[in-house]
């Protein structure tokens, strides 16, 4: 379980987050909603670890976790970040196998057999070789999500999985995250379409700033 208690989260005059405390049990997926600059991506940044909070405390299964997007050596939440950042002069194979590879110093015959197993699971085994720009929005969302769980972490975070798919993108989206749901996986997804939210999620939070 991920527990959020007492965050505070300001810019400048601008307070985000006062006192937010939240629950995200395992397996669940939790789809967060809200107007434009009420910290939607705020928050799965500060999850993340790549934004800091100015008070309060983060807990994975009772393992207090701060500002830190590990907790005893484990990478508790991932990213699927909106425009993908996807690495332009890697193949998708590289895209999942350098991280991996230089920050764990993973096997390399591990490595390569875990991304060859994801891209089969993900459905999109026959774009290994392939680059990016090559891809489809649908495909490069595959990819990230298949990058981010090279890195084993507890929760995978969407950012606005959906911004600017059209509609057989979008419902090839929600059927990956509504699979990854099935297999067990925790999920937090920022999104402004509140019937993708309603679609996808257990539970729904509808963030607004507090000034």
């Amino acid at each position: 379980m991920l527990e959020l208690k007492n965050i505070n989260k300001s810019f400048g005059d601008k307070q985000i987050f006062k006192n937010l405390n939240l629950k995200v049990n395992e397996g669940d997926v939790l789809a967060i909603v809200g107007q434009s600059g009420g910290g939607k991506t705020t928050l799965l940044r500060m999850l993340a670890g790549l934004e800091t909070i100015d008070s309060g405390e983060f807990y994975f299964n009772n393992k207090r976790i701060v500002n830190d997007t590990k907790a005893h050596g484990e990478q508790i939440v991932g990213i699927v970040f909106q425009d993908f950042q996807l690495f332009p002069h890697l193949t998708v194979l590289e895209n999942l196998t350098i991280s991996p590879l230089k920050v764990l110093k993973q096997d390399p015959a591990d490595v390569l057999k875990q991304a060859e197993n994801l891209l089969e699971q993900l459905g999109i085994k026959d774009k290994a070789k392939t680059y990016p720009y090559q891809l489809s929005g649908g495909q490069k969302q595959r990819v990230a999500l298949a990058r981010a769980l090279m890195m084993h972490p507890k929760v995978i975070g969407y950012d606005e999985p959906t911004s600017a798919l059209d509609p057989e993108l979008r419902k090839e989206v929600e059927n990956l995250i509504l699979t990854e749901q099935r297999s067990g996986i925790t999920q937090i997804v920022v999104t402004h379409d509140m019937a993708f939210a309603e679609n996808i999620s257990n539970h729904i939070l509808k963030v607004t700033p507090v000034n």
